[in-house]
């Protein structure tokens, strides 16, 4: 069993495409009109284009529930989820510099060091270095 696909809600397609690609260096493999104005888009990293592929999914927009989900998770100041990085630092230095807002600076937790972004999109982002 692999992971193929995970999916992240975004509040909007079009902006969430623009930061994950021009500020988080993601690349887009699959963009598929769906209809009401959705897409089915998808990205993958830069670093290993053949790797899973994050979902850029308008469900906020379509499903109530999610929204809410969405918005509890952002209001607490809880991460959607996490992608790895050689460098915590260096990156929290890199995207500070593009103008990402951290709500957490680089901190050592144990065997591993965090930082946490907003993407703009209604999500809290976590990126992680194994010490």
């Amino acid at each position: 069993m692999k992971i193929k696909l995970v999916s992240i809600p975004v509040e909007n397609q079009a902006k969430a495409l623009e930061f994950y690609t021009e500020k988080l260096n993601f690349v887009k493999k699959i963009d598929i009109p769906v209809g009401d104005g959705n897409r089915w888009l998808t990205l993958v990293s830069g670093e290993e284009q053949d790797g899973p592929e994050l979902l850029l999914e308008p469900s906020p927009k379509d499903f109530e529930p999610a929204k809410i989900y969405q918005k509890a998770l952002f209001d607490a100041g809880l991460p959607y989820t996490q992608f790895d990085v050689e460098d915590v630092q260096k990156e929290y230095e890199r995207l500070t510099d593009l103008g990402v807002v951290f709500s957490v600076k680089p901190t050592e937790m144990g065997t591993a060091k965090i930082a946490v972004f907003n993407d703009t999109c209604g999500n809290h982002i976590q990126i992680v270095e194994i010490l």
